[in-house]
C-alpha cells in the first residue's frame, strides 16, 4: 500500500521533558525534515513545542 509509505505515522514528543506524546500522520513529500508543532501538554499545563521522534 502506498498510503503507509507517503504518510507514515509519527510520534510527537514534548520538549518540556514530561514524556507526553501525540500521534499523527505526516506527508514525507511536503515535509521531509522533522516536524515541530506547538501543542498543549496536559502534564506541564501549557503549550510547548512537540518534536517528531524517529
Amino acid at each position: 500500500m502506498a498510503r503507509n509509505e507517503i504518510r507514515p505515522i509519527t510520534k510527537l514528543r514534548s520538549t518540556a521533558g514530561t514524556g507526553y506524546t501525540y500521534v499523527t500522520r505526516k506527508s514525507r513529500r511536503n515535509t521531509p525534515d522533522r516536524l515541530t508543532l506547538r501543542k498543549y501538554d496536559p502534564s506541564a499545563r501549557r503549550h510547548v513545542d512537540f518534536r517528531e521522534e524517529r
